[in-house]
């Protein structure tokens, strides 16, 4: 994380990467391929820690339109602790990676969001194509925050909150299983 937090991934060595965590290249090789995995693995339990404060909260009785600022914040913040990671990854098209594998957690979250809904208020529309559509709208919002100095963290809840699909904040009250990947 210290390593992409000064510059894109794409530009780290896995010899860099494997002396700065005090293993062998062989080591690194046994578990990933290239520099960006370990990257987004540690980005990804980031946000799943954000994900287990929403079920918590969500078995202490926060609902609805609440429930969904909180969470949206929860991403935020997250964002706003790798905003030096995120940004060096928009700013190289090699490291367009870490952008996928937010819209594809961002997916993996809706589609299992849905998934319990328990018909509250759910279109009778594809799942598949509202997933792709919220993950890409919702990692859009936050390319567009980390691109503009002007845009607050405050900004990007509020119109991510408001951009939501009404039926997001009534769906789903029962805590979430995770898929991640």
């Amino acid at each position: 994380m210290d390593l992409a937090s000064e510059r894109p991934a794409s530009q780290i060595t896995v010899a860099e990467l494997a002396e700065r965590a005090g293993v062998t290249r062989a080591t690194f090789y046994n578990r990933y391929s290239t520099p960006l995995d370990p990257l987004i693995e540690a980005l990804y339990a980031d946000l799943e820690t954000g994900h287990q404060l929403e079920d918590r909260r969500r078995a202490e009785g926060y609902r609805g339109p609440e429930l969904l600022r909180l969470a949206v914040s929860e991403v935020a913040d997250h964002v706003e602790r790798f905003a030096a990671v995120y940004r060096h990854a928009l700013g190289d098209p090699a490291d367009r990676g870490v952008y996928d594998a937010l819209v594809r957690h961002f997916h993996h979250y809706a589609v299992s969001y849905m998934a319990r809904a328990d018909g509250s208020g759910l279109p009778d529309v594809s799942r598949e194509v509202t997933a792709q559509f919220l993950a890409h709208g919702f990692a859009g919002a936050i390319k567009a925050w980390l691109s503009d100095p002007t845009v607050t963290k405050e900004d990007l809840v509020d119109a991510a909150v408001a951009s939501a699909p009404a039926w997001w904040a009534a769906a789903g009250a029962a805590p979430l299983g995770r898929q991640d990947g």
